[in-house]
């Protein structure tokens, strides 16, 4: 059972690295700035469903809650 702990070490390594990297490069949100406000009426801001940060975020999500089940698993101490 070593050998499927390391691989999932390897896997969470691997997961950790890949979420940092998408979270560096998403855009920041700016809350409460009313004077930028006309900034989300731009073609991006009409379409962030289909755009490539509405895709960063579904991948972040998805690697966080990967990351999670895998802290889980690993700290069961099962094998």
């Amino acid at each position: 059972m070593g050998a499927l702990r390391i691989i999932l070490t390897i896997i969470f390594i691997i997961v950790c690295i890949a979420l940092v990297v998408l979270v560096l490069m998403q855009e920041g949100k700016t809350a409460g700035l009313g004077a930028v406000s006309g900034a989300a009426e731009t073609y991006w801001g009409k379409n962030k469903g289909r755009s490539m940060e509405s895709k960063l975020v579904k991948i972040t999500t998805g690697l966080a809650v990967g990351f999670m089940l895998l802290v889980i698993v690993l700290n069961l101490n099962l094998f």
